[in-house]
């Protein structure tokens, strides 16, 4: 009876650890396997641009979020050590901004911008939200996708080298959006960055992003609108982000897609909150800030540093001086 019971047990245990498990696949990436991408790059090209690859493995990685098969990509140094870790959020909406290894029309290339911030130090991860590239599911823009990203920061505690006392989010344009619901939600985040970043919904600029983006894929949009957009918009939720979670938000005062009065009115909202913010405004700074770019790959990985390896004491936003 006794062996009856420590079997049954010994199955019950097995069967909990396996449901634990969020991991479906794991594949290491082989370059080898993608020998027809250097036809897309001139002599030497491939070799400059992606010598980061040389310091770290490149992993793809299937996960479940919500009972949903959701598609990853993350960066690994290759030093058999553990590394602080940064969660990017993707921009863009379905398959528009969608991760995907190389360069491709509308897609963001993870092999050069995961591996670049990895070679620093960092285990890099994020994942194509459901409903983009090949994750099931269907996009909602900021409502049941924000699990993949919660979801995301669960899978790291099955990443041997993943440091998960000190996690970092940095999300762009819609990552931001991403970023700010995932802030509100999680007790796991030690620092944050976004680009670009809308935080008023409610405040449409753009007819097309309503029709195309909005009404397409926020459920009930036309009957609950006010109601949804607010759902999204961090300056309605500010009040519950962490005041030891220091957010850095960079943003160009050029922007067409978000104008930059987005960051400044969560800032002014942060302010009010005694939430520690650094605000960046690029003058004539475009969406993706191209023409900054180097300073702000140094400003986004100086915070990162500060607060997930120096592990900088956070900033007193009491009132003080003279």
């Amino acid at each position: 009876m006794k062996i009856i019971s420590f079997l049954m047990l010994l199955v019950v245990s097995t069967s909990s650890f396996a449901q634990a498990s969020r991991i479906v696949e794991k594949k290491k990436i082989n370059w080898k396997d993608y020998n027809g991408l250097y036809e897309n790059y001139e002599a030497g090209e491939f070799s400059e641009k992606f010598h980061f690859l040389e310091h770290v493995d490149m992993y793809e990685i299937t996960y479940l979020s919500d009972g949903l098969k959701i598609q990853a990509f993350a960066a690994i140094p290759n030093k058999g050590e553990t590394h602080p870790v940064i969660v990017y959020n993707r921009g863009g909406n379905r398959d528009f901004g969608a991760l995907q290894l190389f360069r491709g029309r509308y897609k963001l290339p993870v092999a050069f911008i995961f591996s670049q911030m990895a070679s620093e130090g960092y285990v890099v991860i994020g994942c194509n939200y459901r409903g983009s590239g090949s994750s099931e599911g269907e996009d909602e823009f900021g409502g049941g996708d924000v699990n993949d990203v919660l979801n995301l920061i669960e899978v790291l505690d099955e990443i041997p080298e993943a440091d998960t006392d000190n996690i970092g989010m940095y999300g762009w344009s819609r990552g931001s959006m991403m970023t700010y619901l995932a802030m509100s939600k999680s007790d796991k985040i030690k620092a944050a960055v976004t680009g670009a970043g809308q935080s008023d919904l409610t405040s449409i600029d753009r007819a097309k992003m309503e029709t195309g983006v909005y009404a397409e894929l926020i459920p009930n949009y036309w009957e609950n609108k006010e109601e949804e957009l607010k759902k999204r918009s961090a300056i309605y939720f500010a009040d519950k982000f962490k005041k030891d979670v220091p957010l850095l938000m960079l943003h160009g005062n050029a922007d067409w897609r978000v104008k930059s009065s987005n960051s400044l009115k969560l800032a002014m909202e942060l302010d009010e909150l005694r939430i520690p913010y650094r605000l960046k405004i690029y003058e004539g700074g475009s969406h993706n800030l191209r023409a900054f770019r180097a300073d702000v790959d140094k400003e986004a990985l100086d915070w990162f540093a500060k607060y997930l390896k120096a592990d900088r004491s956070i900033p007193k936003m009491e009132y003080q001086g003279n």
